[in-house]
């Protein structure tokens, strides 16, 4: 039986995408109103979301322009005898006829446990929760549990985060009569003199969380209904909005360019290939691509060139992938989607920096036509790729990608990609793969990820894995012919030979491609690397002069 598309019976991704979004697109429908909650007003909130540690009184000065004495007393009580703090823990106080109606305690745990890890699932359980019990609006003390953040950051994350939290895919589910639940509003309750920085910190984070749920709905999108057209669509789409320059490579420009990487990949597909080009200029101005003689770029600040796989379904090609992995792999454009969402972030929050972005758009299918093992691919560099495994495709596009990016003579390079499941295997689902050939840069990689939250962890980029990748008949192999042990580590060395002296950094993100069960975060695609290019882009210049 042949496949069939759901576009051909329902709306197109476009159409899908425009029915959800608000104020022409950049706001979507999955945002809500984060704000500081008013001490002035007479109304007292009709919930009231309070986040308590194990064996501790409840905060005081937060709350005196929400509670009466009689509220208090009531809830002390009961916070006593019910609630013990423990991590996980909730339990709601109702109070019919009273304000606020509904008091609800989470626990967190003992207080010397903590750690900044956890500071992200308070807005995320808490916003789960108003959902499950179909609460639309809440209340809560914006409190810095303990000094890992100042009230900025902390406002920035709690505001990110409910934002994530909020969202579900359900652009194909018929929605219930009463709608699907929705957190509308949150108010933040802060003193005063924290209330600017609070504010500012408010609407930084929900610019981003904006744009990672953005960043999952495509990446969520099924693959009939998310090809390389579409996906270069997409980011048209994204240009028009925010004005950030877009211009798509079709596949003649791509033959022109010498991309052998980027067309052997998509010679299985009935989908032409597209190479996505973003670029966003507030920083002083960067070249545009240029060849080898090109001007110096003295006097010039060097734009950070972002990379992003941009698979948007990948079998495996003739190496097909086993039954339970594949039905994912309509995700296996993360990396790009990331890109095309971190820049927007980048550009919404108006940061002074020169961003360029590249995507490879392809599908890895099986057909009469496809790349086979074996297969000799000449690279846009002049390296030929000795094809020993199809499923390995995303280095074999990218290789390309890092090539165009060195037109841009850049101060670093960063591609993300859900690169190999070796990385999953080594680090579990909690973090993804950094590499670079910088070994200065290590530290402030991990830095960014651990201030941004989406945490990443250094693996080595040894030579001793170079000669793994040496081709027999090509210059490199696509995977390590000596044993399946270091995939990831091979992946990244392969990409390496394509950026020739050129700072890079590598993050292999499959280990976060899905959000998993403990992070509160609805099923589907993590979002992951939207977060971390931000928090890139704001330490561009510190990091590119240490170099």
């Amino acid at each position: 039986m042949g496949a069939f598309s759901v576009r051909k019976e329902s709306e197109s991704m476009r159409e899908m995408l425009e029915r959800t979004a608000q104020n022409k697109g950049v706001i979507l429908k999955f945002s809500m109103n984060i704000r500081i909650f008013s001490r002035r007003a007479s109304a007292r909130p009709r919930n009231l979301f309070i986040p308590l540690f194990q064996n501790t009184s409840l905060p005081t000065e937060e709350f005196f322009s929400l509670l009466d004495a009689e509220t208090k007393k009531t809830l002390a009580e009961f916070a006593k005898k019910e609630f013990h703090g423990e991590e996980g823990e909730v339990k709601s106080l109702w109070r019919s006829g009273a304000m606020p109606e509904r008091i609800v305690l989470f626990g967190l745990g003992e207080k010397e446990k903590w750690n900044e890890r956890k500071t992200p699932l308070i807005p995320r359980r808490m916003v789960q929760y108003a959902k499950r019990e179909k609460i639309s609006e809440f209340t809560t003390p914006l409190l810095i549990l303990k000094s890992h953040f100042n009230m900025r950051e902390y406002a920035r994350i709690f505001a990110e985060n409910a934002i994530m939290a909020g969202f579900e895919y359900n652009a194909y589910k018929k929605p219930p009569e009463e709608g699907w639940p929705q957190v509308k509003s949150i108010s933040l309750a802060v003193r005063d003199k924290d209330a600017r920085d609070a504010e500012a910190g408010i609407k930084e984070g929900v610019i981003i969380g904006e744009e990672v749920n953005r960043c999952r709905t495509l990446a969520n999108t099924p693959g009939s209904d998310m090809t390389p057209k579409v996906l270069a669509d997409e980011a048209r789409k994204v240009g028009r909005e925010i004005r950030i320059k877009v211009k798509i490579l079709d596949e003649p420009e791509i033959k022109r360019l010498g991309m052998g990487g980027v067309l052997g990949v998509a010679r299985g597909s009935d989908e032409k290939p597209k190479f996505i080009i973003l670029e966003y200029h507030a920083g002083p101005k960067s070249p545009a691509p240029s060849g080898r003689g090109s001007p110096s770029n003295a006097g010039r600040q060097k734009p950070l060139v972002l990379v992003g796989k941009g698979v948007t379904f990948d079998t495996g090609g003739l190496n097909l992938k086993p039954d339970q992995h594949i039905y994912e792999m309509h995700m296996d454009m993360s990396g790009g989607a990331a890109v095309i969402h971190g820049i927007a972030a980048i550009a919404r929050l108006k940061l002074p920096i020169n961003v360029v972005g590249l995507i490879p758009a392809v599908e890895n299918m099986p057909s009469g036509s496809s790349y086979r093992p074996g297969d000799l691919l000449k690279s846009m560099s002049g390296k030929v790729i000795e094809v020993l495994n199809t499923d390995a495709e995303g280095r074999v596009i990218l290789s390309d990608a890092l090539t165009y990016a060195l037109r841009y003579k850049p101060g670093l390079i960063v591609d993300f990609a859900t690169l190999t499941g070796a990385a999953h295997v080594a680090l579990g689902s909690y973090m993804s793969a950094v590499f670079t050939n910088r070994e200065e840069l290590i530290e402030s990689l991990v830095a960014v990820g651990k201030q941004s939250g989406d945490y990443v962890w250094p693996l080595p980029l040894w030579d001793e894995y170079l000669a793994d990748i040496k081709g027999t008949f090509g210059d490199l192999a696509n995977i390590g012919q000596k044993d399946r042990y270091g995939g990831a580590i091979h992946g990244a060395k392969f990409l390496e030979q394509f950026v020739e002296n050129a700072p890079w950094a590598h993050v292999d993100i499959a280990p976060r491609m899905t959000a998993h069960d403990q992070e509160f975060l609805a099923k589907g695609a993590a979002g992951t690397g939207v977060r971390y290019i931000v928090e890139l882009a704001k330490e561009y210049q510190e990091l590119v002069s240490r170099l």
